[in-house]
Protein backbone atom coordinates (compact mmCIF):
# COMPACT_ATOMS: atom_id res chain seq x y z
CA UNK A 1 0.00 0.00 0.00
CA UNK A 2 0.98 3.30 -0.68
CA UNK A 3 -1.00 6.96 -0.16
CA UNK A 4 -0.34 9.49 -2.52
CA UNK A 5 -1.33 13.43 -2.98
CA UNK A 6 -0.46 15.41 -6.00
CA UNK A 7 -3.14 17.62 -6.57
CA UNK A 8 -7.14 16.84 -7.12
CA UNK A 9 -7.57 12.99 -5.52
CA UNK A 10 -9.97 12.53 -8.32
CA UNK A 11 -6.76 12.76 -10.78
CA UNK A 12 -4.61 10.39 -9.17
CA UNK A 13 -8.06 7.97 -8.63
CA UNK A 14 -9.18 8.10 -12.24
CA UNK A 15 -5.28 6.91 -13.06
CA UNK A 16 -4.44 4.27 -11.16
CA UNK A 17 -7.46 2.83 -11.36
CA UNK A 18 -6.64 2.14 -14.63
CA UNK A 19 -3.26 0.54 -13.61
CA UNK A 20 -1.62 -3.21 -14.07
CA UNK A 21 -1.25 -4.83 -10.86
CA UNK A 22 -3.50 -2.10 -8.62
CA UNK A 23 -6.16 -4.01 -6.51
CA UNK A 24 -7.86 -0.48 -5.29
CA UNK A 25 -7.74 3.22 -4.78
CA UNK A 26 -9.50 4.89 -2.29
CA UNK A 27 -10.15 9.04 -2.51
CA UNK A 28 -9.31 10.53 1.32
CA UNK A 29 -7.11 12.73 3.27
CA UNK A 30 -3.94 12.41 4.99
CA UNK A 31 -1.34 14.57 7.28
CA UNK A 32 -3.51 16.79 9.09
CA UNK A 33 -4.27 17.65 12.69
CA UNK A 34 -8.25 17.17 12.83
CA UNK A 35 -10.07 13.80 13.35
CA UNK A 36 -12.46 12.79 10.70
CA UNK A 37 -12.23 15.62 8.47
CA UNK A 38 -14.66 16.76 6.06
CA UNK A 39 -14.20 17.67 2.12
CA UNK A 40 -15.60 21.30 3.00
CA UNK A 41 -13.04 21.72 5.85
CA UNK A 42 -9.65 20.27 3.65
CA UNK A 43 -11.10 22.58 1.01
CA UNK A 44 -11.05 25.69 3.80
CA UNK A 45 -7.59 24.54 4.48
CA UNK A 46 -8.17 24.61 7.85
CA UNK A 47 -7.06 20.75 8.61
CA UNK A 48 -3.33 20.45 7.60
CA UNK A 49 -4.39 17.52 5.16
CA UNK A 50 -3.14 16.96 1.91
CA UNK A 51 -6.00 15.06 -0.41
CA UNK A 52 -4.88 11.43 -1.28
CA UNK A 53 -5.09 8.11 -3.22
CA UNK A 54 -4.31 5.16 -0.81
CA UNK A 55 -3.57 2.91 -3.57
CA UNK A 56 -3.33 -1.21 -2.65
CA UNK A 57 -1.08 -2.72 -5.10
CA UNK A 58 0.35 -6.35 -5.62
CA UNK A 59 4.02 -6.08 -5.44
CA UNK A 60 4.43 -9.39 -7.24
CA UNK A 61 2.64 -7.58 -10.38
CA UNK A 62 3.59 -4.22 -10.26
CA UNK A 63 6.80 -2.40 -8.26
CA UNK A 64 6.52 0.42 -5.85
CA UNK A 65 8.79 2.28 -8.24
CA UNK A 66 6.62 1.57 -11.00
CA UNK A 67 3.80 3.33 -9.20
CA UNK A 68 6.37 6.69 -8.45
CA UNK A 69 7.28 6.45 -12.13
CA UNK A 70 3.07 7.08 -13.14
CA UNK A 71 2.37 9.43 -10.02
CA UNK A 72 5.75 11.84 -10.92
CA UNK A 73 4.48 11.54 -14.60
CA UNK A 74 0.70 12.61 -14.21
CA UNK A 75 1.39 15.37 -11.75
CA UNK A 76 4.12 18.86 -11.56
CA UNK A 77 5.87 17.75 -8.37
CA UNK A 78 7.75 21.54 -8.92
CA UNK A 79 4.62 23.43 -8.15
CA UNK A 80 4.39 24.12 -4.01
CA UNK A 81 0.77 24.17 -2.47
CA UNK A 82 -1.22 23.64 -6.40
CA UNK A 83 -1.93 22.05 -9.08
CA UNK A 84 -2.66 24.03 -12.10
CA UNK A 85 -6.07 26.08 -10.93
CA UNK A 86 -6.16 24.00 -7.72
CA UNK A 87 -4.49 26.15 -5.26
CA UNK A 88 -3.91 25.29 -1.39
CA UNK A 89 -1.79 23.01 0.96
CA UNK A 90 -4.91 20.41 0.33
CA UNK A 91 -3.13 19.92 -3.55
CA UNK A 92 0.74 19.86 -2.06
CA UNK A 93 2.56 16.98 -4.04
CA UNK A 94 3.75 14.56 -1.40
CA UNK A 95 4.43 10.47 -0.76
CA UNK A 96 3.57 9.40 2.33
CA UNK A 97 5.14 6.23 3.16
CA UNK A 98 3.69 3.54 5.09
CA UNK A 99 7.95 1.73 5.71
CA UNK A 100 11.23 2.79 5.72
CA UNK A 101 11.56 0.72 2.43
CA UNK A 102 8.94 3.18 0.32
CA UNK A 103 11.12 6.36 2.12
CA UNK A 104 14.41 4.86 0.94
CA UNK A 105 12.97 4.07 -2.88
CA UNK A 106 10.49 7.45 -3.06
CA UNK A 107 13.92 9.63 -1.59
CA UNK A 108 16.22 7.63 -4.51
CA UNK A 109 13.22 8.42 -6.79
CA UNK A 110 13.15 11.86 -6.54
CA UNK A 111 16.79 12.10 -6.56
CA UNK A 112 17.13 10.68 -9.84
CA UNK A 113 14.68 12.84 -11.54
CA UNK A 114 16.38 16.14 -9.99
CA UNK A 115 19.98 14.90 -11.10
CA UNK A 116 18.68 13.66 -14.19
CA UNK A 117 16.69 17.37 -14.64
CA UNK A 118 13.25 15.72 -15.84
CA UNK A 119 11.52 18.64 -14.49
CA UNK A 120 12.67 22.81 -15.23
CA UNK A 121 12.27 23.34 -11.56
CA UNK A 122 12.97 21.70 -8.60
CA UNK A 123 11.06 18.89 -7.06
CA UNK A 124 8.76 20.21 -3.55
CA UNK A 125 7.43 16.90 -3.29
CA UNK A 126 7.24 15.43 0.39
CA UNK A 127 8.39 12.55 1.44
CA UNK A 128 6.16 12.21 4.95
CA UNK A 129 5.44 9.18 7.18
CA UNK A 130 1.53 8.11 6.67
CA UNK A 131 -0.35 8.88 9.44
CA UNK A 132 -4.18 8.08 9.61
CA UNK A 133 -6.05 7.82 6.41
CA UNK A 134 -9.74 9.35 6.42
CA UNK A 135 -11.83 8.61 3.48
CA UNK A 136 -13.31 11.18 1.76
CA UNK A 137 -16.89 10.97 1.67
CA UNK A 138 -18.69 8.41 -1.11
CA UNK A 139 -19.50 10.94 -3.31
CA UNK A 140 -15.36 11.51 -4.45
CA UNK A 141 -15.35 7.93 -4.64
CA UNK A 142 -15.27 6.49 -8.67
CA UNK A 143 -16.03 10.39 -9.19
CA UNK A 144 -14.44 10.10 -12.95
CA UNK A 145 -15.76 6.93 -13.29
CA UNK A 146 -19.01 8.64 -12.55
CA UNK A 147 -18.55 12.37 -13.43
CA UNK A 148 -16.46 12.02 -16.59
CA UNK A 149 -18.98 14.36 -18.62
CA UNK A 150 -18.46 17.39 -16.30
CA UNK A 151 -16.12 20.08 -17.36
CA UNK A 152 -13.43 19.42 -14.71
CA UNK A 153 -13.49 16.09 -15.16
CA UNK A 154 -13.10 16.71 -19.05
CA UNK A 155 -10.51 19.93 -18.66
CA UNK A 156 -8.56 18.51 -15.59
CA UNK A 157 -8.85 14.62 -15.33
CA UNK A 158 -9.01 13.82 -18.61
CA UNK A 159 -5.65 14.82 -20.09
CA UNK A 160 -4.06 13.06 -17.39
CA UNK A 161 -5.95 9.97 -17.72
CA UNK A 162 -4.89 10.18 -21.71
CA UNK A 163 -0.93 10.53 -20.61
CA UNK A 164 -1.34 7.88 -18.47
CA UNK A 165 -2.76 5.59 -21.49
CA UNK A 166 -0.17 7.14 -23.70
CA UNK A 167 2.94 7.05 -21.76
CA UNK A 168 2.16 3.87 -20.00
CA UNK A 169 -0.24 2.09 -21.97
CA UNK A 170 2.04 -1.57 -21.52
CA UNK A 171 0.84 -0.92 -17.75
CA UNK A 172 -2.80 -0.64 -18.32
CA UNK A 173 -5.40 -2.95 -17.33
CA UNK A 174 -7.16 -5.57 -19.60
CA UNK A 175 -10.20 -3.55 -20.89
CA UNK A 176 -9.77 -0.13 -19.42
Amino acid sequence: MTTLGGGCFWCLEAVFDEMTGVVSVESGYMGGHVERPTYAEVCGARTGHAEVIQVTFDPAKVAFRDILAVFFTIHDPTTKDRQGNDVGPQYRSVVFHHDDAQKREAEAFIAELAEKKVFPAPIVTEVSPASTFWIAEEYHQEYFAQHGHEPYCQYVVAPKVAKFRKVFADWRKAGS
